[in-house]
């Protein structure tokens, strides 16, 4: 700012001595001498107190920024305490994910435990063929009665769409814990006054999780209904069995 001052000043002289060039060839050499003393003294006085005032101001706004906006101090602290939570908590995580946590130990069991752990969505075609495997597909039509084929056929329909659901969850996780990480590290490096898009980046993510949380449990809600009204089926049935048993019952009293 003061470099900057000074060559305006030194400029200004110099225009003002090309513009008096032509009265001060009629005047003498201490006329000249008091006329440039003048202007310098006019410009250190007048316009180079309004130039000291700018900087003055330009230093206090440097100053609310740094020490009540955006304090320096606080923000260096807040990185440092980023960093160290993500330095105590990531080797514990990483553990944590690292924990083999498959259980079946036969061929069968294990290829759809596999499928549904590996949190691939691009292996959802390959589940229904494996619960039919492990869990049998349905009776041919002469082994089992239509309504018991029908609650097998949905029952098993509600079972392979919520264990596809939960494998798209598992994605879905993984991917926000990503998002959640690179956020943490812009934290940890951000510039002041970038916190605004930080925030911003954390809410999409917090909405997609949400949207994820509430899709989970209307598959949980879904595989509820279907087991209540599984469980009325099997009470329509009893009731029907015992109109039946009645009605046999009456037409025994009946008879001659």
């Amino acid at each position: 700012m003061k470099s900057l001052s000074g060559k305006r000043i030194v400029a200004i002289v110099v225009v003002c001595s090309m513009l008096l060039i032509p009265a001060a060839a009629n005047a003498g050499l201490a006329d000249i001498i008091t006329l440039i003393t003048t202007i310098t003294s006019t410009l250190e006085n007048s316009i180079g107190t309004v130039l000291g005032g700018i900087q003055m101001l330009n230093t206090t706004v440097h100053n609310f920024r740094q020490q009540v906006l955006f304090p320096v101090t606080l923000i260096n602290q807040a990185k440092a305490f980023v960093g160290q939570v993500r330095a105590q908590f990531s080797t514990l995580a990483g553990q944590i994910h690292a924990i083999e946590i498959s259980s079946a130990t036969l061929v069968t069991p294990q290829q759809l435990e596999s499928l549904l752990r590996h949190g691939q969505s691009g292996g959802l075609a390959q589940i229904k063929p494996a619960f039919d495997k492990l869990y049998t597909p349905l009776p041919l039509p002469s082994d089992a009665p239509p309504g018991d084929r029908n609650l097998m056929d949905a029952d098993d329909a509600m079972a392979v769409g919520s264990l596809k659901t939960a494998v798209i969850s598992d994605q879905a996780t993984a991917q926000m814990l990503g998002v959640a990480d690179g956020i943490e590290q812009q934290v940890a490096t951000a510039a002041p006054g970038s916190a605004p898009m930080l925030t911003a980046q954390a809410q999409v993510a917090n909405l997609q999780n949400q949207a994820m949380l509430q899709r989970m449990l209307a598959a949980e809600l879904r595989q509820e209904a279907t087991r209540l009204a599984h469980s009325n089926t099997l009470r329509k049935r009893s009731a029907e069995a015992t109109r039946q048993l009645r009605d046999h019952m009456q037409q025994i009293l009946t008879r001659p």
